[in-house]
């Protein structure tokens, strides 16, 4: 597990994964980088079409928000070629009080 403390820059729309899954990708910017360079952390959070997440996400985010996310690195292998994401799966405000919970 790891986890990326920041501020939302960017939400885009919810895509639909084939018929029954979508995702939703949000970046998280902080001052990460080489000599206190602006970073960028694009997440991602999948779910089953049924599901609330992205729901919740959107309900309770918004862009300039201060947030912690924990997440995990995954790669997927199609056709030869692979494929890593940050996979989110819990946001907290900043200051450690639960606000938009992803699971």
């Amino acid at each position: 597990m790891y986890k990326v403390t920041g501020k939302i820059s960017k939400i885009t729309e919810v895509q639909p994964i084939g018929d029954q899954y979508q995702k939703l990708t949000f970046v998280v910017t902080n001052n990460d980088g080489y000599e206190g360079a602006e970073k960028d952390y694009a997440l991602e959070i999948f779910e089953k079409s049924d599901g609330e997440k992205c729901a919740n996400f959107i309900k309770y985010n918004k862009v300039g928000k201060n947030v912690e996310v924990s997440f995990e690195i995954r790669c997927n292998e199609n056709k030869g070629r692979y494929f890593t994401s940050l996979s989110a799966f819990r946001i907290d405000k900043a200051d450690g009080s639960e606000d938009a919970p992803t699971e």
